[in-house]
């Protein structure tokens, strides 16, 4: 696998709010769902998952820079004298966020059965499979205890089309493995799920370790998230914005009509209510609409007769609150 601050492409002193601009930006870019036409997208989005699992998670990155795990996220594995290392070794069961280093005794064989040489580390992570056995073997050696697998983590990046529709998503972990994954209603941005049994494989029949997946929402270009509270503007004349008018709003569910009322201000919102996000409870938050009043391009010659006529004979002031507030 390729080194994980060139996938992001990102140096490797970058800071974590770099590394994750760097990430979003890629998983927009080749999210599968938004690239169904280019076969490689999938492969780039499930390298920049793998990449930011590593380097952005502040425990693995330290192990990748002093080299103790690979960018496939798994230990190193570091011989001692005389034994040549292995790259890639990985001991199912070995205490999480750490590599340990293993040596065998080259010189005049292990005594009795201690075939593990003066080192007792991987006695220790067998749970003391050779503990207690000297050369006359009087002793029964215990034996290795079942282990839990590790835990995976996952980012997956979400559109609010997705959230709101209910739709599952795809969800590539480390594990090479791809699931289809639904996303719990209430879910938000930066929220992590846990997926029960699908991270490593334990060790001598031991449990799964879980895989925890971040969800990120994809920015959208129009609607803007609050919570369980979605905004956006819509842009209506000047005459929609005196007189009233029904306007066509496109919403996440489809386009609804809202009723602009008479004498409606330019930034006033009103509220759609059950087109928001998704909440825990089944129901959803609601959309708040902002009016932005748009004038005809290149100006109007009759409007700013109007305009002039009305200035001279019902002037007012819009923004006596702005002035005394600013004293």
């Amino acid at each position: 696998m390729r080194d994980p601050y060139e996938v992001l492409g990102v140096s490797k002193t970058a800071s974590e709010a770099e590394i994750k601009s760097a990430y979003r930006k890629l998983a927009k870019k080749h999210h599968p769902d938004q690239n169904k036409t280019d076969p490689k997208a999938k492969e780039r989005f499930a390298e920049a998952n793998s990449a930011y699992e590593i380097v952005g998670d502040k425990v693995k990155r330290k192990q990748f820079d002093r080299g103790e795990i690979g960018a496939d996220g798994k230990p190193r594995f570091q011989a001692g004298p005389g034994f040549g290392g292995f790259e890639g070794f990985s001991q199912q069961g070995a205490p999480r966020g750490g590599t340990r280093t293993y040596r065998w005794s080259t010189g005049g064989g292990p005594s009795g059965d201690d075939v593990f040489g003066g080192d007792d580390i991987l006695s220790e992570i067998l749970g003391g499979f050779t503990r207690g056995r000297g050369a006359g073997g009087g002793q029964q050696a215990p034996r290795p205890q079942p282990a839990r697998g590790e835990d995976v983590h996952a980012t997956v990046a979400v559109t609010l089309e997705q959230l709101v529709a209910g739709e599952k998503v795809r969800v590539e972990l480390p594990t090479n493995r791809t699931l289809e994954v639904a996303v719990p209603a209430g879910t938000r941005s930066g929220q992590t799920i846990r997926l029960k049994g699908q991270g490593r494989p334990g060790f001598m029949g031991g449990p799964a370790g879980d895989a925890l997946v971040t969800v990120e929402f994809v920015p959208h270009p129009v609607f803007r998230v609050e919570g369980d509270t979605l905004r956006r503007d819509v842009s209506v004349t000047l005459d929609e914005a005196v007189l009233g008018a029904k306007v066509r709003v496109p919403t996440l569910d489809g386009p609804v009509t809202l009723t602009v009322a008479a004498n409606s201000s330019g930034g006033r919102a009103l509220r759609l209510k059950g087109k928001g996000l998704p909440r825990a409870g089944g129901d959803r938050g609601d959309l708040l609409v902002s009016l932005r009043i748009v004038l005809p391009e290149g100006g109007d010659p009759d409007l700013e007769a109007l305009m002039q006529k009305w200035r001279n004979a019902h002037r007012y002031g819009a923004r006596a609150e702005d002035e005394e507030a600013d004293g």
